[in-house]
This record gives structure tokens, sequence and C-alpha cells, in this order.
């Protein structure tokens, strides 16, 4: 079953930290993967991008610094470590697979696999 399923998501105050992880399955892994986030009343944002050997990696400016992301092909997941967190950070967040090895490409028409999302909310 071609499927991505996050989990992590939570409550944390302003300045603590978080982890997402992605889970994989089917032809969802062994491709570029992203985080995304969607704020209410926002469009869906680009944060971070993983090629499929992890040996490239980007970040939004809005998250750079304080987010990252990595990969572990043997257990086929994908995780975002955020640090730093602050209340404008609080969005449902979403990974997501690129029909590609890797890509530069931030739209999210450029992924055809989205995990069903899993809430990140920071208080001040």
């Amino acid at each position: 079953q071609d499927q991505l399923v996050e989990s992590g998501g939570g409550l944390v105050q302003a300045g603590g930290s978080l982890s997402l992880s992605c889970t994989a399955s089917g032809r969802t892994f062994g491709r570029a993967m992203a985080w995304f986030r969607q704020a209410p009343g926002h469009e869906r944002e680009f944060l971070a991008g993983i090629s499929w050997n992890g040996g490239h990696t980007s970040y939004a400016d809005s998250v750079k610094g304080r987010f990252t992301i990595s990969r572990d092909n043997a257990k086929n997941t994908m995780s975002l470590q955020m640090s730093s967190l602050k209340p404008e950070d609080t969005a449902i967040y979403y990974c997501a697979a690129a029909d590609k090895l890797w890509t530069t490409d931030r739209e999210s028409e450029s992924y055809i696999y989205w995990g069903q999302g899993t809430q990140v909310s920071v208080s001040s």
C-alpha cells in the first residue's frame, strides 16, 4: 500500500523542541521527500526537502537553522527535528514524496504522495 503516515505532533511551549516522523510504505519511499505545513487561512508552505539518499537537503528561510530534515532508508522513515519553536510555527505538518530522486521544487504540485498531516501547536 502506497502510504505516508506522520507522527509526533503535539503541543509545545515557545522555545521548545519537537520531532516529527514520517513512515513510508509501498512506492512512496526511495524518492525525494519533503515536509510542508499549512496554517489556517494560509497556503501550504514548503519547509524542508531531502533527496532519496539524504545527500541533498534544502530549507525554507523561515526554518533554516531551527529545523533539521533527515531520513533513515533502512527504516523507511523521514524525520523533522524542530527547535526554537515559535507560535507562528503552529500548523498542520505534512510529509510528501515526489516522483524524482531529488528536486529543488518547492511547490506542493511537485509532490505526488501526501500524508494525512499532524498538528503542531506552539503556545506563547
